[in-house]
């Protein structure tokens, strides 16, 4: 396993005091079998008045915060530590009948599934359908690895990655249209792509380890990342990350799940003044290994 560090910080500026209202943070990274949580500081600027943690229906955790003071500037820094245990070529453990698509879910599943299998976006000609179904063999089943390992690394290699500042996702045609896209539009190009097969995906919002950011191997340092998961009979959730062409966990740190990015956002809040009083917003992500271990 490997220990991990991340330093997530978000600041505001305002040019003249503004006040604050509800500000929802999703930091915290989700447990699981693969990452578990060791420590973890939220510091505040200015403090909140009251501050108190929930589960969202999706079972992510969410730092509630309100504010009594006005001020020019709101700063929220996270560091935490966390186990990780990696894996580069996961052992899909695919049931036999789901071995080869199409397969159908079981209806104990499906009942759960179904929100996550049913589109959420406009497809403008079925684009994005027919993009999907290039993946397919023609005339004989496609296995199903096989399927969602290729349309991962055909994002990553058929789409110019682009950092972009504005909030949001790009709907799915429009990523195709373009050519290009941030982490968080060749995610949600995947999810929906998958799902017009009939299949359950949805968007997972964290952080990724960059081994050594000289020599770029991964995109999407330096901010919060943005990749999907998609479950499959017998393997269960199995995340695909279009960005970086990665299949499994390896080096991605899981934080909130959701149909839909607008669901998974990292921070969001109100805030009351001037509209021109806003001078922007910075994010700063470091991800570092402290050690590791067998």
């Amino acid at each position: 396993m490997t220990l991990l560090s991340v330093r997530h910080v978000t600041t505001y500026r305002y040019s003249a005091p503004v006040a604050f209202g509800e500000h929802r943070i999703m930091f915290r990274p989700r447990e699981s079998f693969d990452q578990r949580l060791l420590d973890l500081n939220l510091k505040i600027e200015p403090s909140p008045s009251d501050f108190y943690w929930s589960h969202d229906a999706f079972s992510n955790c969410v730092a509630i915060a309100h504010f009594d003071r006005r001020s020019r500037e709101l700063r929220f820094e996270s560091t935490m530590t966390l186990e990780h245990t990696p894996s580069n070529a996961p052992d899909f453990r695919i049931r036999d009948d789901a071995k080869c698509y199409p397969f159908s879910y079981d209806a104990e599943e499906l009942r759960d599934l179904s929100s996550c299998i049913e589109p959420r976006y406009g497809d403008r000609g079925g684009a994005v359908e027919r993009w999907a179904r290039n993946f397919l063999r023609h005339g004989a089943p496609t296995p199903t690895g096989e399927l969602l390992k290729t349309m991962t690394y055909a994002i990553k290699d058929g789409f110019a990655y682009l950092r972009r500042a504005e909030p949001g996702a790009w709907a799915p045609s429009e990523t195709l249209e373009h050519g290009r896209g941030s982490c968080r539009d060749f995610a949600l190009l995947m999810i929906e792509a998958v799902r017009r097969l009939g299949l359950a995906a949805r968007f997972v919002s964290g952080y990724i380890y960059v081994p050594d950011r000289d020599a770029a191997t991964r995109l999407g340092g330096g901010s919060t990342h943005a990749w999907c998961q998609v479950y499959v009979p017998g393997a269960g959730w199995i995340d695909f990350d279009p960005t970086n062409g990665i299949v499994g966990n390896c080096d991605l740190i899981r934080v909130a799940v959701a149909r839909d990015p607008s669901q998974a956002t990292p921070l969001s809040g109100v805030w009351y003044g001037d509209p021109q009083a806003a001078i922007g917003m910075e994010v700063e992500v470091q991800v570092t290994t402290s050690a590791s271990s067998a």
